[in-house]
């Protein structure tokens, strides 16, 4: 019996031996994996960075101008005229603002001041404020 028990005992624990390294080298790829992929994003956030800074130089008016100089006639492009653009004159003026109602808030700190729970009573003078509004 004991003999049986031993046996059990000793092919047990040479199983969970057997799972205990495979789990470490299950993690152990994982983690290279993990590893590789944040070497790429770093190499890619580089990558961006240049582009980024390619793409201020590239934009600058300086760089631009003499190739604008050079393709204008094949561009057709010309002068803006301030005309073109607007004017102050042409926006629309702000509505006047209107001032408030307060009834409804006067009525509903007067029904709170007299200890009446507007919530309860059934009617909500918040509400309505927000559909006078």
């Amino acid at each position: 019996m004991i003999r049986n028990l031993n046996i059990f005992l000793t092919i047990t624990s040479i199983l969970a031996l057997i799972g205990v390294y495979a789990l470490k080298y299950s993690v152990e790829e994982t983690a290279s994996a993990k590893l590789a992929l944040e070497q790429r994003i770093q190499r890619q956030e580089a990558d961006l960075s240049m582009l980024k800074a390619d793409w201020a130089y590239l934009n600058q008016p300086n760089h631009i101008e003499p190739i604008v100089k050079r393709h204008a006639e094949v561009l057709g492009l010309q002068i803006i005229d301030q005309k073109q653009i607007g004017s102050f004159d042409a926006l629309p003026m702000r509505p006047a603002p209107t001032a408030p109602d307060t009834d409804a808030l006067n009525d509903l700190f007067e029904s709170l001041e007299a200890g009446v729970d507007p919530m309860q009573a059934g009617a909500d003078p918040l509400a309505a404020l927000i559909e006078e509004l």
